[in-house]
């Protein structure tokens, strides 16, 4: 993919999930895979202050801050605490339309009134969530979470040909 190439504002679901074909296609590094798409979220998602993703770490079972574009995060989340440790624990897509209503939230960002939190897993694992967050309330319709767990779902189906480089 030529690195040239853009989205458009009248871009569509499908016309992302074509642009995540392309960034993953060939592509091994899990790190650069999961930045790329962090900024193609940012870039294609009205109304967002924040996208990226959390990383299933083996040893603590903790999810990690992996790549993602906004404020600084939280770092490490426990579950099962908050949105993503509710995610995790169900292994189902979270949507929040009010988080100061959400028991448990975890306020990483005190802009953030709604978030949706898409897991990704490979083998009945889940190894990684997409987390999205906007500071507006009910801001995730059944659009975005078609397309997020589009994106987990190719994201899981390559998680294990993808290696973390460093």
């Amino acid at each position: 993919m030529e690195i040239e190439e853009s989205l458009d504002f009248d871009a569509t679901g499908s016309d992302v999930l074509h642009f995540v074909d392309g960034l993953l296609d060939g592509e091994t590094n899990r790190v650069a895979n999961l930045a790329n798409i962090s900024a193609l979220l940012i870039q294609y998602l009205k109304k967002i202050n924040w996208a990226g993703f959390y990383i299933a770490e083996a040893l603590t079972g903790d999810f990690v801050l992996g790549p993602f574009g906004g404020r600084p995060a939280c770092t490490r989340i426990t579950p099962p605490r908050g949105v993503i440790g509710a995610a995790v624990r169900d292994a189902l897509t979270v949507v929040v339309d009010d988080v100061l209503k959400f028991p448990g939230h975890i306020a990483c960002d005190a802009a953030s009134r709604s978030e949706i939190v898409v897991p990704i897993v490979v083998e009945g694992q889940v190894v990684a969530v997409i987390d999205v967050d906007s500071p507006e309330f009910s801001r995730f319709k059944a659009e975005d979470e078609t397309l997020l767990e589009a994106v987990a779902e190719r994201l899981a189906t390559r998680w294990n040909t993808m290696r973390d480089y460093w």
